[in-house]
């Protein structure tokens, strides 16, 4: 499910990079691209979730049971990242106004310049957090029978008191990604200093670079999971756990509250 992922990120670099001048064009290959993404951003995520949980109780991975689990929780996933695009989507919008200031004030005093600094950074730290909310959410959903603005209200309270430490990951995880993005704008989509088997090796070390960044996110986003509750003093029951995954090997998916509401609370 990652590879097909990385593979759509890299294609729209290239393909964005030559339409960049066609407008038409440009929005429905973003268009196509942002649809393809969110559909395999579901079912990596789905897969990784309940690949982690399954190690966490000690059972045996496979990929038949990895399937079985995806077409049963994809949808309500799917309602889950369309409420978190949503959000995102709404926080950019309300930074718009910000545009002009950044515009006019780059030749400014350095009055001008530390408050571009300050929007900047709480632009990125206000996208960022929603980011996380919305990946934490992502496992609520897979893991409970919960979906939509109510995963995002728990994943918001659930983050709480961790999420400063989330969102320093994220921006590293960022960084990585931005990196593989440079190196393959810069040696694949342009000529850069290789020949074809240069720029195709280049090509295949960028897409396995993202790959394991794209993989690395995701099981992250389990163990942030386990951190936040153990932060919150809840105790991830594995027999909770086992009884979840137990229903979902029957091949009856039947959501229950020990899949995540039924937690045994200690206080440390």
């Amino acid at each position: 499910m990652i590879l097909p992922l990385s593979l759509i990120f890299l294609a729209n670099i290239a393909v964005s990079d030559s339409l960049s001048s066609e407008g038409a064009a440009f929005l429905l290959v973003e268009f196509v691209y942002l649809t393809f993404f969110l559909v395999f951003s579901v079912l990596s995520t789905s897969a990784v979730v309940y690949t982690v949980a399954s190690v966490y109780c000690g059972y045996d991975v496979t990929c038949e049971n990895v399937m079985s689990v995806i077409s049963k929780v994809w949808k309500r996933l799917m309602v889950t990242f369309l409420c978190a695009f949503l959000a995102l989507f709404l926080c950019n919008v309300a930074f718009v106004p910000t545009i002009p200031w950044r515009v006019t004030i780059k030749h400014v005093d350095i009055v001008g310049l530390v408050f571009f600094v300050a929007i900047v950074i709480f632009d990125v730290v206000g996208i960022d957090y929603m980011t996380v909310v919305w990946w934490l959410a992502g496992v609520i959903s897979v893991l409970g029978d919960i979906k939509g603005i109510k995963a995002m209200t728990k994943s918001r309270n659930l983050a709480q008191g961790k999420v400063w430490i989330y969102i320093v990951i994220l921006l590293k995880l960022e960084g990585a990604i931005f990196g593989i993005k440079i190196l393959f704008e810069s040696q694949v989509v342009h000529t850069g200093s290789f020949g074809i088997a240069g720029r195709l090796a280049f090509g295949f070390l960028c897409l396995l670079m993202l790959f394991s960044v794209f993989l690395f996110g995701l099981v992250i986003e389990m163990v942030f999971y386990f951190v936040c509750k153990s932060y919150h003093h809840e105790y991830v029951n594995k027999l909770s756990f086992s009884d979840h995954l137990d229903e979902v090997y029957q091949g009856e998916y039947i959501p229950t509250k020990t899949n995540d509401d039924q937690l045994e609370k200690i206080d440390v």
